[in-house]
């Protein structure tokens, strides 16, 4: 029987489904706030142990309306599987909204009225859970950790293990924005990721599956993208969303037209005729 994610009808999350922040918030100058807020993905019934920090929704995300969907949460499930949490988990973003440019994400790092919203969530997950771990994806999420500590008295108080990790995404954006050579890129990526999985493995006392430690090798092997949970999603989706193709692109001959378009196209070898 088809699993889903049964959303957010219960308290906080409700209220804070209810009441997050629009465009007087976040500027449509550097947010796409036309998609939508996108607000979460994993357990919010109390079970999670690991918090996620991820940095803003992309175009696999805008149609799911589940954060870390794509390739980077594709890439970081199966860091999460290392650490033998398969299920105990939760994430939530940076920011809410899909970043119009790395500059529009950068000039918001320290905006207070985003971290106000942003700090509820945290206060929220970290109250309702037995949080043992939290991972910041890139440095905006870092950013944000650090200023839910400085703020929130529940930040102050959190006492469980941190880690700040490369975005799973570096090799590809560190090749697009430097010419970086992916595989490099890759290998750095993953001896980050080997050097966070020493540091957050023995501190989860309560994994899913527990599970030896293991190391990533230089390079990302095809079992290291580990497909979403359909649990992890609104009812109804079909599974070749949650696939590890590339299936929704930001189209257009203008950047207006590229803004407001996205092509969503099943994979052909995915195709039931």
């Amino acid at each position: 029987m088809p699993d889903f994610d049964p959303g957010y009808g219960r308290e906080p999350y409700a209220t804070l489904v209810r009441s997050y922040p629009g465009p007087e918030t976040y500027p449509t100058a550097d947010f796409r706030t036309e998609w939508g807020p996108v607000f979460h993905r994993g357990r919010l019934d109390g079970t999670a142990r690991v918090l996620v920090i991820g940095q803003d929704p992309a175009t696999h995300e805008a149609v799911t309306r589940r954060i870390l969907v794509g390739t980077a949460g594709r890439r970081f499930q199966g860091f999460l599987a290392k650490l033998g949490i398969t299920t105990s988990y939760v994430m939530v973003n940076t920011y809410l909204y899909s970043v119009y440019g790395q500059s529009g994400g950068n000039a918001h790092a320290h905006d207070p009225a985003i971290a106000a919203y942003r700090h509820a969530w945290l206060d929220a997950l970290v109250g309702a859970n037995r949080i043992e771990a939290v991972i910041a994806l890139g440095t905006l999420a870092d950013t944000a950790f650090h200023a839910w500590q400085a703020a929130s008295p529940a930040g102050a108080a959190y006492t469980g293990a941190y880690r700040h990790v490369l975005h799973p995404t570096y090799p590809d954006s560190a090749a697009a924005s430097s010419g970086a050579d992916p595989a490099q890129a890759t290998a750095k990526l993953l001896a980050d990721w080997n050097a966070a999985l020493d540091a957050l493995h023995p501190a989860i006392a309560h994994p899913d599956q527990p599970v030896p430690l293991t190391h990533y090798g230089s390079g990302l092997a095809p079992a290291d993208l580990v497909t979403i949970p359909e649990a992890d999603l609104p009812a109804g989706l079909p599974a070749w969303m949650r696939s590890d193709e590339t299936w929704a692109s930001r189209q257009g001959a203008t950047p207006a037209d590229k803004r407001a378009t996205l092509l969503v196209r099943i994979p052909t070898d995915l195709r039931p005729f």
